[in-house]
């Protein structure tokens, strides 16, 4: 299929300009018409066709990242935070004036973020292999770094259930190299953990994945999806995102093959609320780097394609329906045909 091209602009002026509105280039990028429906924009069962706004396109938002991340939604503000991980720093997009300030810098490598249900920031930090909490006032509680006497690997993404838990994964990414952390040496398997903010106490809920990354939950939050981005074991075998059942909201069961996203990798996931899993997708050039779609008995759906490898995603804007795509070095949005489920 034909695809829209994006015009480049350089790390070297998007990095001198990371703290102010459009770069020069993106400003130009504006400027080239779009043919609507956006190429870009991919149709691969009808199923996807009623997500798609024929006018709406893929924008590029910001470029200047290193590896950008996490990126999570503040409806109240009206911005997005995302993380730059090499860069530790966490920046701030503005809906109103699309400019990029830094808003936590050292962010201690910080990877993935949420918001609790009362509208406060999670983040997954590398470098002090915690999960964090920021309080209204700024102030930053640490809500676990240990488990069992044993510090955490690298917590990588997190999401929080409606009874106040948040569920995060501990691939251990960060201490693999100075990169994105510290290189250090593994104390706990890679384990997905539920953590009760309010007693402290945490359990493992999936300890049978390589490498869990990112995970969500569907709309009536009775399943938990996973992403496992560790090497395969054997050739031909799946590049998956999991599906577990969700028992009594604090445990899990009948963990199963979703989606195998071979030859590339999911990473970051979101669902809507008709239950289609959204997946960052990426290291497979071009034709497969942005974002694939599964409905949900797992059939793919449809294609966001993208210049680059595409780490994660959130649903955000005031109607919620706008996908905003951390992507390698940049930030892209795309309205859509329908809403994020969750969204604080």
């Amino acid at each position: 299929m034909q695809r829209r091209t994006f015009l480049h602009v350089t790390a070297g002026a998007a990095s001198a300009l990371a703290c102010s509105p459009l770069a020069l280039g993106e400003e130009q990028e504006r400027k080239t018409p779009v043919v609507y429906p956006d190429p870009a924009v991919e149709v691969i069962d009808p199923r996807f066709a009623k997500y798609i706004v024929g006018n709406a396109a893929v924008e590029r938002l910001y470029t200047g990242a290193r590896w950008a991340e996490g990126p999570v939604w503040f409806g109240d503000g009206r911005y997005l935070l995302f993380s730059d991980i090499p860069n530790n720093r966490i920046l701030r997009w503005l809906e109103d004036t699309g400019e990029v300030t830094v808003y936590r810098s050292p962010s201690n490598y910080s990877n993935g973020n949420s918001r609790d249900r009362q509208g406060r920031l999670l983040t997954c930090e590398h470098d002090t292999r915690r999960l964090t909490r920021t309080e209204y006032d700024g102030t930053i509680t640490v809500l676990m770094d240990q488990f069992q006497g044993k510090k955490l690997n690298a917590p990588n993404d997190l999401v929080a259930h409606s009874d106040g838990a948040i569920w995060f994964t501990d691939p251990g990414y960060g201490i693999m190299s100075n990169y994105e952390g510290h290189k250090a040496a593994f104390e706990l398997p890679t384990n997905v953990y539920r953590l009760d903010p309010n007693t402290r106490q945490a359990t493992v809920v999936a300890s049978e994945l390589d490498k869990p990354n990112g995970l969500c939950f569907s709309p009536d939050e009775k399943k938990l999806y996973v992403v496992d981005t560790g090497v395969p074991k054997r050739p031909g075998d799946p590049h998956p995102i999991r599906v577990y059942d969700v028992e009594d909201g604090v445990r899990l069961k009948n963990g199963r093959l979703f989606a195998n996203m071979a030859p590339g990798s999911s990473d970051g996931i979101r669902c809507d609320v008709d239950g289609n899993v959204w997946s960052a997708a990426g290291w497979a050039g071009e034709g497969y780097n942005g974002v694939h779609v599964f409905a949900p008995d797992g059939a793919i759906i449809g294609k966001i394609h993208l210049p680059e490898t595409c780490a994660n995603l959130c649903f955000g804007g005031a109607k919620k329906n706008r996908l905003f795509m951390a992507a390698s070095q940049s930030l892209y949005a795309l309205y859509v045909g329908t809403q994020g489920a969750q969204t604080p």
